[in-house]
This record gives C-alpha cells, structure tokens and sequence, in this order.
C-alpha cells in the first residue's frame, strides 16, 4: 500500500472552518466525539458501514483525535501517479482529522509528527493496491460557532483509495486500507500519547 503526506498551507490552498456549514444549508459539521448520536446526521456513514466504523472509533471517548468532516464515493478519474496501480477506477474517501484539545491544534510540529508516524505504519503494509494520503491543511477553529473569532490551526486531510476495474472490488480495497488507517492511528495513539 502506498502512504506519503504533504503540507499545503499557500494562501491559495483550501483550509477548513470549524464548525462548519454547507451554503445550502444542508450539512453541517457534528461534534461526535460529544455527541456520538449524531452519526445518524452523517449520510456518508449512513451509506458506508466501514466509514461509519472509521468515524465511530476515531471519535471514541479518550481518543485524543476526531472528525470534522467525511465523503466517499467511487471514481473513473485515475491520475498519472495512481496508474501504477493499473484499475479502471477507484473507490476513495478523505476524511478531516483534528486533535480533540486545543493546544496541538494550533502546533504545526503536532501534525506532521502524527503524519510522519503514519506514514511510516502504514508503508509496511503488505503490498495491495490502495493508497493513503495525508494532507496537512489549515483549519480556522472558531470558539462556540463564533465567526467573528478564530484561532488560526491545522487538520489533517486523510485520503483513503481503493484501486480495481469494478466498483466492489475498488470498495473492498478502500475498506481494507481505510481498516489499516484506523489500526495506525490508534498504534500512533498508544506510542507516541497523542
């Protein structure tokens, strides 16, 4: 499996509010990690059993990470670097992980220490084709859904993909190296004490 991350902090580069909400109106972020009975809110867990598991053991009560926001889906679009795999298609996800405290929220360090770990873990995974992603980016933590402050920190973008020429076999992939994700990072947890 293949694991790398990189940090994307340019003012162009796409950065996450937290809370959030769609300009429709029609999602929003839900805090699990306070209030695990909002996973039912979540449509892409709804429709993902595996991504439901990932939310639920990331938000567990003592875990010092969460998520802020998911989506899967299943895509044709395989780029150059993802050719080495040689699938028609693919099943991904990304994910946004944040710390559940707020001091490590604000550390650069913090992140790509956890994203390094990772990576690490996650390359000495027997060979499958499937790729997971890390990408540091900035995220805008306003206190109690205040807009007007913010404290300026970072998140972590995992993305997670599953490589074959049909649909199921891709999704099977992606549960796979999303499960090797979910073991890595509660090993990272444990060791390094997040």
């Amino acid at each position: 499996m293949q694991a790398g991350y990189s940090v994307e902090l340019g003012r162009e580069d796409p950065a996450l509010e937290l809370p959030w909400r769609s300009e429709d109106g029609t999602s929003q972020y839900y805090d699990l990690k306070r209030h695990p009975e909002l996973m039912s809110q979540i449509p892409e867990a709804a429709s993902s059993p595996e991504l439901s598991a990932f939310l639920t053991r990331i938000n567990a009560a003592g875990f010092p990470l969460q998520t802020a926001k998911c989506d899967a889906w299943h895509s044709r679009e395989i780029s150059p670097e993802e050719e080495v795999f040689g699938a028609a298609g693919k099943f991904v996800s990304y994910v946004d992980l944040i710390f559940s405290v707020e001091a490590p929220r604000l550390l650069l360090e913090e992140h790509e220490s956890l994203a390094k770990n990772l990576c690490g873990l996650l390359q000495r995974a027997p060979e499958m084709p499937g790729a997971v992603e890390l990408t540091i980016r900035r995220c805008h933590y306003h206190p109690d859904g205040n807009l007007d402050e913010s404290a300026s920190g970072f998140c972590i973008t995992a993305y997670v993909s599953g490589f074959a020429d049909s649909e199921p076999d891709a999704r099977q992939r992606w549960s796979i190296a999303l499960t090797l994700l979910q073991h890595a990072l509660v090993q990272v947890a444990q060791t390094a004490r997040i």
